[in-house]
């Protein structure tokens, strides 16, 4: 496991070999559930999903963009999740769509540019990472139920080396969920983020 992958790790409490930093305290836990680990912020954040992207994509079109979310399909599909699994450990090609605004000022439909982000097998969990540019979302994706994984994770910026760890800072902890929307591509659905947007769309497709 490479460094940053250990960081990543780290981040949540969990040991680089796979079991939980805690686990003499509690070893009944599973290090695999995501629900002894997750802040009670983000829970409320997760079970909140499906109202939060209903409301986003209202906004987005109150303000003249359906045709432009009916051009993306299935990806901003709130219902379009498949099942099956996650995506697997590789290099993805990862794009950016954030719906809904908290402001006016603000617009409600925003596509960014293709960046660069990995997927990497951490043993009994998968980690994702964003690997360049001032903005990096990083965390680890979670088994969870027969329709989608759940997504933990912080936002690391500027030259930062390593992830702050998970729950030690509200603004920069990202939850959400990773499904899976077609044959080879994914979507990870943050609801409710820190800044800007009712809901941010990653979709996830394997590099060529």
């Amino acid at each position: 496991m490479s460094s940053a992958r250990v960081c990543i790790v780290a981040a949540f409490g969990l040991l680089a070999v796979g079991g939980p930093a805690w686990a003499d305290r509690e070893s009944a836990i599973a290090p695999i559930d995501w629900k002894h680990v997750v802040t009670s912020t983000d829970m409320d954040r997760i079970k909140g999903w499906r109202t939060a992207f209903i409301k986003a994509l209202e906004n987005a079109k109150a303000r003249g963009n359906a045709a432009r979310i009916e051009s993306e399909g299935a990806l901003l599909d709130p219902d379009a999740a498949m099942g099956g699994p996650g995506p697997a450990a590789g290099q993805y090609r990862c794009r950016v769509i954030k719906l809904g605004t908290k402001s006016q000022a603000m617009p409600a439909y925003s596509v960014y540019p293709e960046f660069a982000c990995t997927v990497a097998d951490e043993g009994e969990v998968m980690s994702f990472a964003k690997t360049g540019g001032s903005q990096r979302p990083v965390g680890l994706i979670f088994p969870g139920d027969d329709r989608r994984q759940i997504f933990l994770g912080t936002m690391m910026l500027g030259d930062e080396t390593r992830p702050m760890d998970y729950g030690r800072d509200a603004l920069r902890d990202m939850a959400g969920a990773v499904e899976r929307i077609g044959t080879n591509r994914w979507r990870l659905i943050l609801p409710y983020p820190n800044f800007e947007s009712v809901m941010d769309v990653i979709e996830l497709v394997p590099q060529a």
